[in-house]
């Protein structure tokens, strides 16, 4: 079954490695064969890449926009998501998944299911923060700092 893409003016998209940009009004694309596609909001640019989880979403996303080097992402993937699962093991669950995506070879379900490790990573974030802020206002309503690191 064919693939209707509905872009108004200026959305882009990827058709195996092409970035395709809607220049005028709206714009209605049928693609009739299989074929490597990226919406404009679920494309990352190598810009955007600065944290762990962005860096497994990227070589995901060159593996399945570039088939030619896909080898090449995916051994740059899986080592990345080895990384991430060693610094952050509450992650496994969400790392099994795409890894069994990634062994089926469903490239773009496995980039969608890496949505949820960014969402983690975001999440773990957002509590070293909270906790980190916590800690500092602690020390400034105790009058002094402490000090940091182990004591000998």
């Amino acid at each position: 079954m064919p693939l209707l893409i509905d872009m108004k003016p200026g959305d882009k998209i990827i058709i195996n490695g092409a970035v395709i940009e809607s220049a005028g009004t709206h714009s209605k694309l049928i693609v009739h064969n299989q074929a490597a596609i990226l919406r404009g909001r679920e494309v990352m640019s190598e810009v955007d890449v600065s944290t762990p989880a962005s860096r497994v979403y990227f070589a995901l996303q060159c593996a399945y926009v570039f088939p030619a080097k896909e080898e090449e992402y995916l051994q740059l993937f899986s080592g990345l998501m080895g990384d991430y699962l060693n610094a952050c093991p509450s992650a496994e669950p969400i790392i099994s998944r795409i890894y069994g995506l990634v062994r089926e070879g469903q490239l773009y379900k496995a980039l969608r299911a890496t949505q949820a490790l960014l969402s983690h990573e975001y999440e773990l974030t957002q509590t070293f923060n909270a906790e980190l802020q916590r800690q500092l206002d602690e020390q400034e309503q105790g009058g002094g700092t402490k000090a940091a690191g182990p004591s000998a």
